[in-house]
């Protein structure tokens, strides 16, 4: 399992989620990445998903 970080930002850059999970796949990250994002109506929202080394799964601007 890796840990990855998924980050949401307000349009003044205000930090609006930051949370950790862990996921086997990238893969795996971007769909529950993305199935948060939905729930918390923020899918429209600045935002990225990064593994531990900082590769990016995800990126909306």
């Amino acid at each position: 399992m890796g840990k990855y970080t998924l980050t949401v930002f307000s349009k003044s850059g205000e930090t609006l989620l930051d949370e950790s999970f862990e996921a086997a796949t990238e893969k795996e990250a971007k769909a529950l990445g993305e199935k948060k994002l939905e729930e918390l109506n923020y899918l429209d929202t600045t935002h990225r998903c990064t593994n531990a080394s900082g590769k990016l799964v995800l990126f909306h601007r």
